[in-house]
């Protein structure tokens, strides 16, 4: 029990003939854990630490009480770095965010999904077939061009917004020039296209659709990138606020325009509450979470270098993982039909929910690790074993109910889909490791693995499933997913361990000195990101 209580950072020694100090009623001490508290001073200060996580946390005179004097010293002993810059040893404040935004960012993909669902559920209430079929495919050439043109800045600005301070708003503001550019020119380019490659589409080349379709495309982009600004000024529960704002109001408008007789309803609907959406959440994001977040940053923070780089690094990276996502249904659809392609698809994005979750927690690894690289090793074993946990049980709960979810949308999918959905759902248990080794390779900048990992799954995903898919139809897809995911995990457990080994020796490796109690503090440089002389391509120490 003492052992999970236990901090692995070196304990200050306890001075000769010194005597134990009476056992208190609280742990107020910022001494790195195990202190001379008993152990029951030690539950209760575990116990406080888990009720100021909760909404509302603690009584102020509850905070004041455990609170020492002075931060530097406790029992007569100069306490680690952290302390003596007026931080607890043991940063539980930020340990903490870290769960805790995860966990709201996975909410909020799960929440923008199961609405999003809703959403075409009420537009084939109120429409006709064709409507929908033109309507969707309208907005999915939409976010698909946006995705493109937006050359994945939003996951740069949560690995750069944390430590970039005074730079932010100016990072942000190019990131989103850049972005609208970019998407808008992919946008008028499909338009130009459009008789040749989706000619059901010809109808946005008029002049006001073919306006607002770009216009559309070039916002979503925005949509995309304040959700990563936000997240990496930790605001994410404004993330799971807009998107739950898009969502209904997207719904509500959707009525309305259904009362009207709008013929265009599903896409005025969807673009006015994008709108909305980024209208609010930018107002939020510039006169509170970039004020704030450059106020608390370090004065003297250097602009992000090679940002652009490292963002080209990650979209290449993320075709390769769009490529696997998107080129297996296809293979089902030319070997089994409609039928087939129905039965997989339905299962994939059951599925996909907690692969989503699982990356959406994984950002808050990088702001985390972004704001704090020497603890890079300790957040990244937290979030393994913590979406380890709750992937295993929702994997559980999806294998166990699998007949009954899909029986839902009809027997034939409960009947022909349940095999594949629980191969499906079991790869979600590698997905964390992967994700945790993507997570830190974009922490450490460390291009090859951005890029290499994900070549690799998609590699092997599709060569087993041209392999398998003839031979055992759904059930081998689902296999070959399995062992894909599985054996791309296992390889990646040596890295990972690796890697999280190397960071445990750079964190405790001595400096050939030790401070006594009479010696000036030594000057500690600020957790900010690695500079460019200080990392190289491969995210190691230059």
């Amino acid at each position: 029990m003492a052992s999970l209580l236990e901090d692995p950072r070196p304990r200050p020694r306890r001075a000769p003939g010194r005597r134990r100090r009476p056992l208190a009623a609280t742990c107020p001490c910022p001494v790195a854990l195990p202190c001379d508290c008993s152990f029951g001073a030690l539950l209760r200060a575990r116990v406080r630490s888990v009720r100021a996580a909760l909404p509302g946390g603690l009584p102020a005179r509850a905070r004041t009480a455990r609170r020492p004097a002075d931060p530097r010293t406790a029992h007569g002993q100069p306490t680690d770095d952290r302390s003596a810059q007026g931080q607890p040893a043991d940063d539980r404040p930020r340990s903490d965010a870290l769960m805790r935004n995860g966990h709201v960012l996975a909410a909020s993909s799960i929440v923008a999904a199961g609405l999003g669902g809703f959403f075409w559920l009420l537009a084939t209430r109120y429409y006709a077939v064709e409507t929908v079929g033109r309507s969707y495919a309208a907005l999915s050439a939409a976010m698909f061009l946006s995705t493109l043109g937006s050359l994945n800045l939003g996951d740069a600005l949560v690995r750069f917004v944390p430590a970039a301070g005074r730079h932010t708003r100016s990072l942000v503001l190019r990131c989103y020039v850049i972005s609208i550019g970019f998407s808008a020119a992919v946008a008028v380019g499909f338009l130009l296209l459009v008789p040749v490659v989706a000619p059901d589409l010809v109808f946005l080349r008029g002049p006001v659709l073919a306006v607002a379709f770009v216009a559309a495309t070039a916002g979503y982009s925005v949509f995309v990138l304040q959700d990563g600004a936000l997240t990496g000024t930790r605001r994410t529960g404004w993330v799971l606020g807009e998107n739950a704002v898009f969502a209904v109001t997207k719904a509500v408008l959707l009525a309305a325009c259904a009362v009207l007789a709008v013929s265009s309803g599903i896409m005025l609907a969807w673009a006015a509450a994008m709108l909305i959406s980024i209208g609010l959440a930018n107002v939020v994001l510039f006169r509170r979470a970039v004020p704030a977040h450059q106020a608390a940053g370090p004065a003297d923070a250097e602009p992000p270098q090679r940002v652009l780089r490292w963002a080209g690094a990650d979209y290449l990276g993320n075709l390769f993982s769009f490529a696997s996502y998107s080129v297996v249904p296809l293979m089902v659809l030319a070997q089994l039909g409609p039928e087939g392609s129905a039965y997989y698809s339905l299962a994939f994005v059951i599925a996909e929910t907690l692969f989503v979750a699982t990356f959406s927690m994984g950002h808050s690894l990088v702001v985390e690790g972004a704001r704090d690289p020497q603890r890079l090793a300790e957040y990244a074993r937290r979030m393994l074993r913590h979406t380890g946990l709750l992937l295993a049980g929702a994997v559980v709960v999806i294998v166990a109910g699998a007949p009954l979810i899909l029986g839902v949308f009809g027997p034939a999918y409960a009947e022909h889909g349940t095999t594949v959905l629980r191969l499906m759902a079991l790869c979600a248990l590698p997905v964390a490791v992967i994700n945790v080794v993507i997570q830190m390779a974009r922490v450490r900048r460390a291009l090859p693995w951005m890029i290499g990992v994900r070549v690799a799954s998609s590699a092997m995903v599709i060569t087993l499933v041209a392999v398998l898919l003839p031979r055992y139809g759904l059930t081998g897809v689902g296999v070959a997913w399995l062992i894909a995911e599985y054996v791309l995990a296992a390889g990646l457990l040596l890295v990972l361990r690796g890697w999280l080994r190397a960071a445990d020796r750079t964190d405790t490796e001595p400096t050939g000195t030790e401070p006594t109690g009479t010696e000036p503090a030594e000057t500690v440089r600020p957790c900010t990101e690695p500079t460019d002389k200080e990392l190289t391509d491969g995210g190691e120490p230059a």
